[in-house]
């Protein structure tokens, strides 16, 4: 397949595969959710990078003597049905959250995770928000993240959210004064005071 060295010579009416995704050489980041374009937001807020690394710490922290990797955006990771082969022309969602964690070494490669990380953290940022609270909330129950949270960074708040019978759960909604524990990862706690200064 001919490189793509321009995000203009994409169709964006057009669906793509994981195969095609490789093909792509230019500088913008995007993410394909069931095979359409994505386009992602220019480089993140300080804040929002604040709020990344204070969770890449404690979650770090935690994981120390654990089998389970923490992985930070960008990083592919690609959901797949598990009614197809992991073969690149049939993987169609490719995303980069902001935070997972994986526990299946089986699950990782030279190019990021292929399958469900155990849990995800998204940051919330101004534009995105529709995608993080509908469209990837969505692809993540379907695709079996056992754990999903939403950090808002204007709202101060994080929603906590379960799979449990193939659905998603909200837990709680955390708020700034709170802390708040992962269900998955019995013992990671973390202050919001330390994610919302």
């Amino acid at each position: 397949m001919k490189p793509i060295t321009k995000f203009s010579q994409l169709d964006l009416t057009k669906q793509y595969s994981y195969a095609d995704y490789l093909t792509w050489q230019f500088k913008e980041r995007v993410e394909l959710i069931r095979g359409w374009i994505s386009k992602m937001s220019p480089a993140p807020s300080t804040g929002h990078q604040s709020i990344s690394s204070v969770f890449q710490g404690e979650i770090y922290s935690y994981l120390k003597k654990s089998t389970c990797k923490l992985f930070a955006a960008p990083f592919d990771v690609r959901l797949i049905d598990s009614k197809k082969s992991k073969n690149n022309q049939q993987v169609v969602t490719v995303v980069q959250p902001d935070i997972c964690v994986i526990c299946d070494e089986k699950k990782l490669d030279e190019r990021g995770c292929i399958g469900a990380p155990d849990l995800i953290i998204e940051i919330v940022s101004p534009g995105n928000s529709k995608k993080e609270m509908k469209t990837k909330h969505e692809l993540y129950e379907e695709n079996g993240v056992r754990e999903y949270w939403i950090a808002n960074p204007l709202e101060k708040n994080i929603m906590l959210y379960v799979l449990k019978a193939k659905k998603y759960h909200l837990k709680k909604i955390y708020f700034d004064d709170d802390t708040i524990e992962s269900v998955l990862f019995k013992g990671l706690v973390i202050d919001l005071k330390e994610i919302f200064k």
